[in-house]
């Protein structure tokens, strides 16, 4: 199974956590807002699991890509 993550912009307040906790799979724009690039690997999951908890606003989401 892959999962990839899914950014809630409406919620998303840019503040830029999930790509310290994930920044194998995530970077900020210019404008500080989350770009996510990629399916989350295997050994990536738990960061990933992590980046989403840790998102203050919920705005990051880990979903299943099949």
């Amino acid at each position: 199974m892959t999962w990839t993550m899914r950014v809630d912009w409406p919620s998303c307040a840019a503040r830029g956590l999930c790509a310290e906790l994930l920044p194998e799979r995530i970077h900020l724009d210019e404008w500080g807002f989350p770009v996510v690039e990629g399916t989350v690997t295997p050994d990536l999951l738990g960061l990933a699991k992590a980046a989403a908890t840790a998102c203050p606003h919920r705005a990051l989401r880990l979903v299943s890509a099949g």
